[in-house]
Order: C-alpha cells, then sequence, then structure tokens
C-alpha cells in the first residue's frame, strides 16, 4: 500500500564507498546475462536514478580477439554509476579486459566468480574460480593494477554443500585488492534452486573489512528488508526479481531513502512498460531485438487476468506490429489510460 511505513537500518540511507567511488544508493542492479543491456538499464535508471547497475558479463578472452568492442560494453553517459562485469580465467586478458572497460567509461569493474552455467565453469570462468583461489587472487591483482577505478568479485558460497570456501575466499579476494563483494547466497551446485542461504553472508560480512553485498531471494522491499537485518551486510543486489520488473530496485532504494513503501505498479502499468521495452530494443537491435523482446514480454506478462494466454502469445509474435497489437489488446482490456513515466534523464 502507497504510504506504509516501515522500520529500516539507519546504514542504508548513507552513500556506499567503493574504494575510491561513492553511490547514492546501496541498491544494485545485478548484471544479468542476456537481460542488462542498454534498454533494460535505462528502464531500472528511470525507477532507480541514483543505484549502481551492470552491464551484461563479457568474455575477456572473446574481447582479446575483436577490434570493435561489443555491444554488451555500450555505456550511456546518462547511465552512470555504472559498472561492466567481466569473466574469464587469464589474468592478463582480464586486466586487458578491463582497461578497454574502463575506456568505455566504466565506474568500476567486477569480476565474475559466480556464474553457475556450464559453459562458464568448463572454461574455468565463473564459480569454477571458487576452486582455484590462487588464480582468483592473481586475476584480482592483475586487474587492480591495471586499472585507476575500484574492482569488485561476485561469487556464490562454494561449489558445492562439501566445498562451501567463501570465507577464506573472501578474505583473499580482500587481500588481492578487491574492494568489494557481492555474495549470492548459494552454491554452484545449487544453481538458482532452493532458497539462499543468508546466514553465510553474515559471516562473510564478519570475515572482511570491504563492503558485503547480499544477493539471492531479493524480490521485494519486505525481502530486501529481511536480508539486510539477518545479514548486516551494506547493500543488495537485485536479480531475478527484476525480470519483467524493472521497478524493483527503484521500489526498495525509495523505501531506503524514506521508509516509505510505494504502491507497486498496476498490471496495466506493467504492460505499458513492456511495450516501451519492446519499441526500445527494437529500435536498438532491429530483429535480434524483437526475439529477445519475446522473453522479456512473457516475464511482464504476470499476475492479471488472461497474463497465461498473453504469454503464450507473446512467446511467438513474428513482427513489431505484432507484438505491439498483443500488448494494445491486453491494454485496452484492462481498460488502461496512458500515462507519462518519471523522466529517465
Amino acid at each position: 500500500m502507497s504510504g506504509l511505513k516501515m522500520a529500516l537500518p539507519a546504514r542504508m540511507s548513507a552513500p556506499l564507498r567503493i574504494g575510491s567511488l561513492v553511490v547514492q544508493s546501496r541498491v544494485l542492479q545485478s548484471p544479468l546475462s542476456g537481460v542488462t543491456d542498454l534498454v533494460f538499464r535505462r528502464l531500472v535508471r528511470r525507477f532507480a536514478p541514483h543505484s549502481l547497475l551492470y552491464t551484461e558479463m563479457v568474455s575477456a578472452t572473446g574481447l582479446h580477439y575483436m577490434r570493435q568492442l561489443p555491444r554488451l560494453m555500450e555505456l550511456d553517459p546518462g547511465e552512470r554509476p555504472v559498472g561492466i562485469q567481466l569473466f574469464d580465467c587469464r589474468p592478463d586478458f582480464l586486466a586487458e579486459a578491463a582497461v578497454r572497460a574502463v575506456g568505455e567509461g566504466a565506474d568500476l569493474v567486477d569480476i565474475n566468480m559466480g556464474c553457475p552455467v556450464n559453459k562458464i565453469t568448463k572454461n574455468g570462468g565463473g564459480s569454477s574460480l571458487l576452486r582455484q583461489p590462487e588464480l582468483a587472487a592473481a586475476i584480482v591483482r592483475s586487474v587492480v593494477r591495471a586499472v585507476p577505478v575500484p574492482v569488485t568479485v561476485k561469487t556464490r558460497l562454494g561449489w558445492n554443500d562439501q566445498e562451501i570456501n567463501i570465507l577464506e575466499f573472501a578474505q583473499r579476494m580482500e587481500q588481492a585488492g578487491a574492494q568489494l563483494l557481492t555474495v549470492h547466497g548459494r552454491t554452484r551446485a545449487q544453481g538458482y534452486q532452493g532458497s539462499a542461504r543468508w546466514e553465510w553472508i553474515r559471516r562473510v560480512k564478519g570475515a572482511v573489512r570491504i563492503p558485503v553485498i547480499a544477493n539471492g531471494d531479493i524480490f521485494s522491499v519486505q525481502a530486501a528488508l529481511d536480508c539486510l537485518e539477518l545479514t548486516g551486510a551494506d547493500g543488495v543486489m537485485c536479480s531475478r526479481g527484476t525480470l519483467g520488473y524493472p521497478f524493483l530496485v527503484g521500489e526498495i532504494d525509495h523505501f531506503f531513502r524514506t521508509g516509505e513503501v510505494l504502491a507497486p505498479p498496476t498490471p496495466a502499468q506493467r504492460l505499458q512498460c513492456a511495450r516501451e521495452h519492446l519499441l526500445a530494443l527494437w529500435e536498438y537491435k532491429g530483429e535480434s531485438g524483437l526475439r529477445q523482446a519475446r522473453k522479456h514480454l512473457a516475464w511482464y506478462a504476470r499476475e492479471f487476468a488472461g497474463a497465461a494466454q498473453l504469454r503464450q502469445a507473446v512467446a511467438q509474435f513474428q513482427t513489431l506490429a505484432e507484438g505491439l497489437a498483443l500488448l494494445d489488446g491486453a491494454l485496452e482490456r484492462l481498460a488502461y489510460v496512458p500515462q507519462e513515466w518519471p523522466s529517465c534523464a
């Protein structure tokens, strides 16, 4: 309900200091492969003007062999603060990629040491680095030496329940020069199953002096508050909760600033945002943007009468006109009157 007040930790209204970078929000948008492109980040930024955003993760090896930078690294000067996330297992390639990221305007460089996807881990990247802490530390040292901006790490609790080594790993990352650590409260083996084990994040917070950001199962303002109370973390990072819901980071940030819980957008307001998302993807990426839009529109279509039928339909549309017609038909059935959103500026 709009106007509802809740108690919040006092530290959450203070700026977040990441080395030399000062961020005026403690709510971060997670890097998400295939999701957090420039179009999506602009939507998140509209509702979260101060939050730290991240690009999709970029392969340092792929970047090494490219003359032109990939679109994944394209930044908008108006979206700062923003970080570029890199992944690989080669310290020299990662250092080289970090230099190029800073050249594009990244305010920090994040190293992915938590991705559980097999195609990443089998090549030595992502969460496989939890099994190679010396290499992980060498990577951080190499990148820290290469760039003048803060270097951060996103990781998990360990490879599996028998190999939870996050406390020692976190200390190694801090000693190597990482200036912030984001911890997803699951092991690599868990993937995204089960519940995030926030109690481990609390232990990480007690083991290091750098800021610790809690990640995993942050789907609402209440979840963010519960997580912070349990972990004592310095902030939260929103991931899957933003799929089809780019409002979440801003809702939590607003709460941290004011103690007020905003009314959630109506189904029709979410579909209006979906319509903008579709148009922006078409303008930015053309046909490939339409293909990508199908999954986004399916995520937006939930929690209203006819949502299941709309999800099925948007998974199959072939043209921009078809996609717009599906959304406009749903908006008409919801008797929606278009409204102006806050400016992205």
